[in-house]
């Protein structure tokens, strides 16, 4: 997995346009070890979008052909491809354009009309399904607006600095081939994580008071920490449940009391993944037993 997957799909779903917003039209292919897809799932579910956009999950198990779905890795929670029963992710981007030579990510949001990608940048499959269907949705969710305008400006800001040395930090120190680069890039994850201890010991969500796309974009990191960018990747001045009070109070509190959190995480793809699938970091594969629970409880 990397954090600096080439997306080349970046479609819009809007009316008038080549994708025109219809319930039942769209399909979105995530997985629950990256990411940057959980991002995409966690919309999915607090906009309410079940019965109006399809969504696969992948097996965890990269390998060659990158993400296997069921047919290929029976891997438990791992789903059929239920359009054209491919075997990988892979196999869908080549059908939208055989001369694909991008990376076979995910997210990856699916026309069925057209039978091609729409989009598969995280950031605008995440403002797509924020919008684009609430003429389909009922008063409560199409209200749910984590993207608001009137804070765009600060989310924006927000989003680039935690983007940089948070989201793309661990990936930064992970993969660090010198000691410099994996000490600025640690040293600069850490700073952000300061930064965020003090914003939330203020404040229940990042920005603004209200959930936005932030926490949205925060939480699969956060939630991935001590399981895997602590030990795998080197991230480890210190763990966020044991250095962190404010910020792990924050990511308690989504994953206790939100569904959208919880739901759209599994800790078992999440560690057969980056444990099992990064064989220059752990070669061996072994898979870590803790920590123990995966996410304290309230």
């Amino acid at each position: 997995m990397s954090a600096n997957a080439v997306t080349s799909f970046r479609g819009s779903i809007e009316k008038g346009g080549k994708f025109e917003p219809e319930k039942g039209r769209y399909h979105l292919y995530v997985q629950y070890a990256c990411p940057w897809s959980t991002r995409n799932s966690i919309v999915h579910q607090i906009k309410g979008l079940e019965d109006i956009v399809g969504l696969t999950v992948l097996s965890p198990r990269y390998g060659e052909h990158g993400w296997p779905f069921a047919a290929a890795d029976p891997y438990p929670g791992a789903e059929p491809d239920p359009i054209h029963d491919s075997k990988y992710i892979k196999d869908l981007y080549l059908r939208a354009d055989p001369n694909y030579a991008g990376s076979f990510s995910v997210p990856l949001l699916w026309d069925k009309k057209l039978d091609t990608a729409v989009n598969n940048e995280s950031t605008d499959i995440i403002r797509i399904l924020n919008t684009a269907f609430n003429d389909f949705l009922p008063a409560e969710k199409a209200s749910i607006d984590v993207y608001p305008r009137a804070r765009r400006a600060e989310i924006d800001e927000v989003n680039g600095w935690i983007q940089e040395t948070v989201n793309k930090g661990v990936y930064i120190a992970g993969n660090a081939t010198t000691q410099e680069a994996y000490e600025k890039a640690v040293t600069a994850l850490f700073a952000s994580l300061d930064k965020l201890e003090v914003i939330l010991g203020k404040s229940e969500y990042v920005v603004g008071g209200q959930l936005t796309e932030v926490d949205v974009r925060l939480f699969p990191t956060i939630a991935r920490f001590d399981t895997c960018y602590y030990g795998l990747f080197k991230c480890n001045l210190r763990t966020i449940r044991d250095g962190y009070p404010a910020l792990y109070g924050w990511l308690r509190r989504l994953y206790w009391k939100n569904t959208a959190f919880s739901s759209t995480i599994d800790f078992k793809h999440v560690k057969a993944h980056y444990w099992g699938s990064t064989p220059s970091l752990n070669p061996n594969g072994i898979i870590p037993l803790g920590p123990v629970p995966d996410i304290l409880p309230l």
